[in-house]
């Protein structure tokens, strides 16, 4: 063979193990000439997302280059959702899932996800995470995760695997081999969970296993260093984690795709591209990008290195023509798999019914609710991690407005609280005198800000009602606690319901 038809070659290869993301509802020019040159895989993000018939419109046009195409998207039905970011997801996340305990229930919601995704064109969603929150000061995972308990996030993994599946769309455990231990954000640094192998095996594991038996064909690797396992190179990175553990020990022969390559935890430490290499070379078989390197600069730079890998020997042909061969395989039997399933009507119900059966009271529930008249709503609006969109909606002061009118309501920031000493009195108290207030969290336990701003604010209103919408930490102070368990728009809806009444 030639050497132009081998760089031809080789550059196939490497786009097919990409799965970028791109800028526009509509694909721009140089994602579809990728297609035509090798592109398999292209993943979706808030940006590219505008309504359901829009979406359906852009994986037709995609798939026009490709009928095999995978069009993936991070969607995980809670407080991190792209497909309702605009409006937040009518749909509870995880860790309310997990407290219901339903799997019945849980394998419905993935179910009806699935539905949604379906009719879009959607064909895998890098979801669930089935990661063990077993670290409340966990600043990435918290309420994506089922929940503490190993066994709870097992059975959970399996109905929600089972019930996206079943309505064609492929799912993806993460973060693999466990996320939920640790106490940086990988968006920006290298998180290290120090835990024993048999610690590893009784908290972490459990859930890809359930995940594998449940029949999942995608796991995406997590950007984290497990010295246990590999004390040098994070799992994204490691051989002895990607193939000897996951391959070999649990037997998984389906496709592995990294988190975002462009995520500090690797890219700070070798460049985009050198990590897009170094996992390649550890087994990882497509790299996702795009989040927020969404060009065709991005792309080229990474087919590039690819290719240069090849030839310099840093990565081995073989290995990356294998690579290539599973990203075929998952698109074959996606594409099978969606074709298979008839486009059913979603339910636009059940995800409030979940919603609902997730809120949990305690306090003096019988003198308080429902609320005699409309409240003064106080909301502290803690800073989230990158993969919870900044634009999606959260709260209680909205949907209660529309239950309670004349509700007044407020959002507090850390900015706020550290710079303006009576900005608690000004827009807080004062307005709530003599009438009902409803103070509103998200993670108080986590951020000490927050816990100090609701100390001071249930001091000064003892029959305040608490709102927790993220991980329930100790008993808040208020004359009632309501946990929704997340923050999503039907986790607000249902809570709003409780203060409110029946209509």
């Amino acid at each position: 063979m030639s050497s132009s038809k081998h760089n031809k070659v080789l550059r196939r290869l490497a786009l097919s193990v990409l799965q970028p993301g791109f800028v526009g509802t509509q694909a721009p020019d140089w994602v579809l000439r990728a297609i035509g040159d090798g592109l398999s895989s292209v993943a979706l993000f808030t940006r590219n997302i505008s309504s359901p018939d829009q979406v359906s419109r852009l994986t037709a046009q995609l798939r026009a280059e490709n009928p095999a195409l995978i069009v993936a998207v991070d969607e995980e039905a809670g407080d991190v959702t792209r497909m309702e970011s605009a409006t937040g997801s009518s749909r509870p996340g995880n860790f309310a899932l997990g407290a219901v305990d339903d799997t019945e229930l849980t394998e419905a919601v993935a179910r009806d996800l699935g539905r949604q995704l379906h009719a879009a064109g959607v064909n895998l969603d890098y979801a669930p995470s089935v990661d063990v929150n077993s670290n409340p000061d966990n600043p990435v995972i918290g309420v994506r995760s089922f929940g503490v308990d190993a066994s709870v996030v097992s059975r959970h993994t399996t109905a929600w695997i089972r019930g996206l599946q079943s309505a064609g769309v492929g799912a993806c455990a993460k973060h693999f081999p466990g996320h939920g231990d640790v106490a940086v954000d990988s968006h920006h640094g290298l998180p290290s969970y120090d835990a024993g192998i048999d610690e590893i095996i009784a908290q972490a594991l459990p859930p890809f296993r359930a995940a594998l038996d449940a029949g999942v064909r995608a796991v995406m690797s997590g950007h984290l260093l497990v010295p246990a396992y590999d004390p040098d190179l994070p799992a994204t990175l490691s051989p002895r984690i990607l193939n000897d553990l996951l391959r070999k020990e649990l037997g998984f022969d389906g496709l592995i795709v990294t988190d975002a390559i462009e995520m500090g935890a690797v890219a700070d430490r070798y460049g985009i591209g050198g990590a897009a290499v170094k996992a390649i070379a550890a087994g990882a078989d497509a790299i996702c990008v795009g989040g927020e390197n969404a060009d065709e600069a991005t792309a080229e730079l990474l087919v590039g290195a690819l290719v240069d890998a090849v030839a310099s020997g840093d990565l081995a042909e073989g290995r990356l023509a294998e690579a290539a061969d599973r990203v075929r395989d998952f698109a074959g039997w996606s594409t099978h798999l969606a074709q298979a399933v008839p486009a059913d009507p979603v339910s636009g119900d059940i995800g409030f019914v979940a919603a609902r059966r997730a809120i949990r009271l305690s306090g003096s529930v019988h003198e308080s609710l429902p609320l005699a008249a409309p409240p003064h709503v106080v909301e502290l609006v803690p800073a989230t991690n990158l993969a919870i969109a900044k634009e999606t909606p959260w709260g209680v002061g909205a949907p209660l407005r529309e239950r309670l009118p004349g509700t007044t309501f407020v959002r507090v920031h850390h900015e706020d609280w550290t710079t303006r000493p009576a900005v608690l009195e000004e827009h807080a108290l004062a307005p709530a005198s003599g009438r009902p207030v409803v103070v509103v969290v998200r993670d108080a336990a986590r951020h000490a800000w927050m816990g100090r701003a609701l100390a001071d604010l249930t001091t000064a209103r003892p029959d305040a009602i608490v709102v927790e919408m993220g991980l329930p930490g100790a008993a808040a102070p208020g004359a009632v606690q309501i946990f929704t368990h997340g923050a999503t728009a039907a986790s607000g809806v249902a809570a709003a319901e409780v203060l409110a009444g029946p209509r």
